[in-house]
C-alpha cells in the first residue's frame, strides 16, 4: 500500500539503509557533524510529519538524519510473529542505524518514545552521543495522574476523525492542528501492517530504571511542555533529578509536540544547547 507523497524537495533527500535486516527509511539534509532526529510513537508517526518544522533550519547546521522506527513511516513493519517491538529492539535499531552510516560522536533528538530510544543509546553506548535532547520523553517511570487520559489515546479507531481526536488531545489548550498534518498521518495508519504493528508498539515497555538513567553522564537538554498531559511535568523535573549533566527548559501553552507547536522557541532553545561547547561533560562547573 502506498504512503502519502513528501514534499518534492523532501524526496530529493529520502533514502533506505539496511539495518540488522530491517529496511530502514530517513532524511538526510545537510553537512556537518551528525543529528538524529527520533520521532515519537504514536498512531502515524514518522520522521517527516515529527520533524518538518525543523529540518531546514538544523541543516544549516549539521548533517540532519531523521530515522523511521521498526513498526513506521516508511521503513519495513515486520510481523510481530517474527520480530518484539520492545524498546530493546528499538535501542538495537537505533545502534544499527548508526552504524551502518559509519558514525559516531553523534548528537540526538528524541521525543517521546524516540527520546527512550536516545535515552537507551546513551545508557549502553555512551561513547556514540555526544550530546542528548529529551523532549516530551518517554523512559521515566513517572505516574500519569490521569491514566484515562492514555487510554483514550490507545482506543484510535484508524479513521480520519479517531486521528483528529488524537492529535487535539497531544497539543496544548492553544494550539490548532494541522489538519494537513492529521490527514498526513491518517494516511500512513491506512497500511495494515502498520496497523498490526501499533498496536503491539503501544503496549511495549518504554521505561529504565533510575540508576540506570543516573549512569547517564551525556550533556542533556530536557524539554517540556507545560501543558503536556502524555511526559506530565514531574517527568521532566524527574530526569532533571536524576540526570547529572543535564539542563531544561519548559513552555507555557503547549503540549506533547513542542517541535510542532512552537517550533521557533524549540529550534532556538536546542541549537543553543547543541551548538554551543560549554554545554561540556568534561567542564567544571561552579
Amino acid at each position: 500500500m502506498s504512503y502519502p507523497a513528501l514534499p518534492a524537495d523532501i524526496q530529493a533527500v529520502s533514502h533506505f539503509v539496511d539495518v540488522n535486516g530491517i529496511k530502514t527509511h530517513y532524511l538526510d539534509m545537510g553537512i556537518g557533524d551528525p543529528l538524529v532526529l527520533i520521532h515519537g510513537g504514536g498512531a502515524g508517526a514518522d520522521s517527516w510529519g515529527n520533524w518538518r518544522s525543523c529540518f531546514e533550519e538544523y541543516a544549516r547546521h549539521f548533517r540532519v538524519l531523521a530515522i523511521d522506527m521498526p513498526g513506521f513511516g516508511r521503513t519495513t513493519k515486520p510481523s510481530p510473529d517474527e520480530y518484539q517491538y520492545t524498546q530493546e529492539n528499538r535501542n538495537l535499531h537505533l545502534l544499527g542505524f548508526i552504524k551502518a552510516l559509519g558514525l559516531d560522536d553523534v548528537r540526538v533528538i528524541g521525543n517521546s518514545m524516540g527520546g527512550a530510544t536516545a535515552l537507551g543509546l546513551a545508557i549502553s553506548h555512551p561513547e556514540l552521543v555526544k550530546k542528548m535532547v529529551l523532549m516530551g520523553s518517554a523512559g521515566l517511570n513517572i505516574a500519569n495522574p490521569d491514566p484515562s487520559y492514555m487510554k483514550n489515546l490507545q482506543g484510535y479507531d484508524y479513521t480520519l476523525e479517531g486521528m483528529q481526536r488524537i492529535m487535539d488531545a497531544m497539543v496544548g489548550s492553544r494550539h490548532v492542528v494541522d489538519p494537513d498534518l492529521v490527514q498526513y498521518r491518517h494516511e500512513i495508519m491506512q497500511n495494515e501492517d502498520a496497523q498490526r504493528a501499533i498496536q503491539y508498539i503501544i503496549r511495549s515497555k518504554l521505561t529504565y530504571e533510575h540508576d540506570q538513567i543516573a549512569s547517564v553522564k551525556t550533556p542533556t537538554l530536557v524539554v517540556g511542555g507545560k501543558e503536556d498531559k502524555v511526559a506530565v511535568l514531574a517527568r521532566t523535573y524527574g530526569y532533571l533529578e536524576l540526570l547529572e549533566n543535564s539542563w531544561g527548559f519548559v513552555l507555557p501553552h503547549v503540549g506533547h509536540w513542542v517541535m510542532i507547536e512552537a517550533p521557533q522557541q524549540f529550534i532556538a532553545g536546542t541549537l543553543n544547547f547543541l551548538l554551543d561547547d560549554a554545554f561540556d561533560s568534561n567542564k567544571e562547573y561552579c
